[in-house]
């Protein structure tokens, strides 16, 4: 059986822009951008893991909200189940702590940068039906 996991992912808007984070060079699939969160730990909820991942990363407090999507991706080694969910920050301002750059990418440039695989889908949609930057 292959191996499956589950991670979460928060979608931040900040007007037509929305927040993103480059992976370190020392991680797997290094220099990628992603949307921001990571693994669930075992006996971890979901949503308190993105509040984690996101503070330990970020250096900010999110507001998890509803889940926005459910992506699968098979990767050659595993089976990745991602949770998206809707958030909004409520303290602090997003830093890089424990990722390699942070920044705030309008929603119809996300496809074009270097992307995990499994963000692809929803970047494009999340293009799809947003406005034209600088509208």
């Amino acid at each position: 059986m292959r191996a499956r996991k589950l991670v979460v992912a928060a979608l931040v808007w900040e007007g037509t822009r929305i927040l993103m984070s480059r992976r370190r060079a020392d991680q797997a699939m290094p220099n990628l951008w992603e949307f921001p969160g990571g693994k669930v730990e075992p006996g971890e909820a979901p949503v308190a893991a993105l509040a984690r991942e996101v503070r330990e990363e970020l250096g900010c407090e999110i507001e998890v909200g509803g889940i926005h999507e459910a992506v699968f991706h098979a990767y050659p080694e595993f089976d990745l189940v991602m949770l998206v969910y809707a958030a909004t920050i409520v303290g602090g301002a997003p830093h890089a702590v424990d990722v390699a750059e942070v920044a705030w990418i309008e929603a119809d440039q996300i496809p074009l940068l270097d992307l995990l695989p499994a963000d692809y889908p929803l970047a494009l949609a999340l293009a799809r039906s947003a406005p034209p930057a600088g509208r």
